[in-house]
């Protein structure tokens, strides 16, 4: 069993929200979730934000960036925010239900 972590407010900073898509859908059968994180998020720090807030056991944490798209809005461009996700991968047997929220 993972040692419980104490939950800090620095872990509510990290982890910004669930990434849910068709494609994390599937990820969640190979026991991998995927969370928005703050840009600034090192792997370490997700992996801690994640295993206090949630009370699971994480083996593996890989982070993208997706750049944002230039848009138009009636016809001037605008360059959307970049974002960061971590696909968090857990242990066997560990899960997160991302419906129900932290407790």
């Amino acid at each position: 069993m993972a040692k419980q972590q104490q939950v800090d407010t620095r872990h509510y900073d990290v982890i910004l929200a669930p990434h849910i898509t068709e494609k994390s859908t599937l990820l969640s059968e190979n026991n991998a979730v995927v969370f928005k994180v703050a840009g600034d998020a090192s792997k370490p720090q997700i992996k801690d934000a994640v295993e206090a807030l949630f009370g699971v056991k994480v083996t593996g944490v890989n982070t993208i960036v997706v750049k944002g798209k230039t848009k138009r809005w009636k016809g001037r461009p605008y360059k959307r925010s970049d974002v960061k996700k971590a696909i968090v991968t857990l242990a066997e047997g560990q899960s997160i239900d991302i419906t129900e929220g932290v407790s």
